[in-house]
């Protein structure tokens, strides 16, 4: 079939095949034939009716036609990995849950939110969903298949059409954003000062390595003079770095390159996960984070009316770290086989205690998702004045770091000048 098509397009002309492959884009198709053999393959086609229409014409039963690629109205793609900031999809969400609570049809929703947006890959993103729920395709694939969205999302969208209260299960989703970007705001503005102090750290040092060091440097060798040895260690040390600064940048970025790969991995996400736990102060941090978000996320879904154990799957995926993903998986598997939430988590050893002993009562008493939310307000908040306190130590500990590397160095570059004044007397 498909060579048929490309000698029928080859025989209108070169220039005019080239326009028509420019137009069209590439599709997914899964068919079955007369015989039940069922096969998937790429094809190429101007909508996915079109193709659609041109297998069922030729008797194949069509199962799915998805894009390979999601492209834009100027040819760019849409990588998986780009995602959607999270404050301008809470305001997508408000906007969009406004026009529904007013009786507006989701396709037109999507179609007015869609020519109001400015960003352009989500501009891109909403048309696409119009277009997949004007043909036909739920809401929740339809978000599913953009590939830019986090799972709990789709999902949370999936309980909403099967139990016909969209509008509510929307509602509750939104909570669960905003209080995740108020979160996440408090870190954040925690972390601005240390990482300030970091950097200027970085730049002056770098400063006076690279620059006011070796002019030191010239000038005691024009003078001839025997240096001290912590002046010698500074000067040779300063002429080190700047010799070799270019090898050590390639080597640090080739370093991190090397690490953001393997963090990619199941093996060496984990690894890294492992590291953060048993870092000294932190790692109590990361863990109460992790178990918050997943606390937070997993009440939102139970809410919305999701099974515990599809709710524990969604949760799972949408978590960033291996680490927790595998307990999880884990957890799940034990919960399918009819064990409590609490016990689960409890053998993964990675929970605190305190979390499996207030899930261990929500499950008791029936109110597991009241527990949940309250064991993420705990842990949010534990997470935020633990990190207060901790930055309030840190921030002296890098100007005392910064005041006695500035004192060394200025103290190595000066301490020939003061020989020479005594020596002088």
């Amino acid at each position: 079939m498909k060579a048929d098509q490309d000698d029928q397009l080859q025989q209108l002309g070169p220039a005019f095949v080239a326009s028509i492959e420019i137009a069209m884009a590439d599709y997914l198709v899964k068919v079955a034939d007369e015989r039940g053999h069922v096969t998937e393959q790429t094809e190429k086609g101007f909508s996915e009716d079109e193709v659609r229409n041109r297998y069922v014409q030729q008797g194949y039963l069509v199962y799915s036609v998805k894009p390979r690629a999601l492209l834009g109205r100027q040819g760019w793609r849409l990588s998986p990995r780009r995602k959607v900031k999270l404050s301008q999809f809470v305001i997508f969400n408000q906007q969009f849950l406004t026009l529904f609570r007013a009786g507006l049809p989701i396709v037109q929703g999507l179609d007015l939110l869609a020519k109001r947006e400015k960003n352009r890959l989500f501009r891109t993103v909403l048309e696409d969903v119009r277009d997949r729920v004007k043909g036909g395709e739920p809401l929740s694939d339809a978000f599913e298949a953009q590939g830019v969205f986090p799972k709990i999302y789709s999902t949370t969208l999936l309980a909403g059409e099967k139990s016909g209260n969209l509008d509510e299960v929307l509602s509750r989703y939104l909570g669960f954003l905003r209080l995740t970007l108020t979160f996440r705001k408090k870190l954040v503005t925690s972390l601005i000062y240390p990482a300030v102090l970091v950097v200027g750290v970085t730049v002056l040092i770098t400063f006076l390595v690279t620059f006011v060091v070796p002019r030191f440097g010239a000038l005691y060798a024009d003078l001839g003079e025997n240096l001290p040895a912590i002046t010698v260690f500074t000067l040779t040390l300063a002429n080190s770095i700047k010799k070799y600064l270019p090898i050590i940048v390639l080597a640090l970025a080739g370093v991190g390159f090397m690490l953001r790969r393997w963090s990619l991995t199941d093996r060496g996400g984990q690894q890294i996960d492992k590291v953060k736990l048993r870092l000294p102060i932190f790692g109590g941090i990361w863990i109460k984070y992790q178990v918050a978000m997943l606390s937070r996320m997993l009440s939102t879904l139970l809410s919305g009316g999701l099974p515990l154990v599809s709710g524990l799957d969604t949760a799972s995926q949408s978590m960033q770290s291996r680490l927790m993903k595998n307990a999880i998986g884990h957890a799940t598997q034990n919960v399918r086989e009819g064990r409590t939430l609490s016990h689960s988590l409890e053998e993964t050893k990675l929970f605190p205690p305190l979390s499996v002993e207030m899930i261990e009562v929500g499950e008791s008493t029936g109110a597991l998702s009241a527990m949940l939310n309250s064991v993420a307000d705990f842990y949010e908040e534990d997470v935020q004045n633990a990190l207060t306190a901790s930055m309030a130590l840190i921030e002296p500990a890098i100007m005392i770091f910064m005041g006695i590397i500035v004192a060394f160095i200025l103290i190595s570059l000066y301490l020939p000048i003061f020989s020479m004044g005594v020596g002088g007397h």
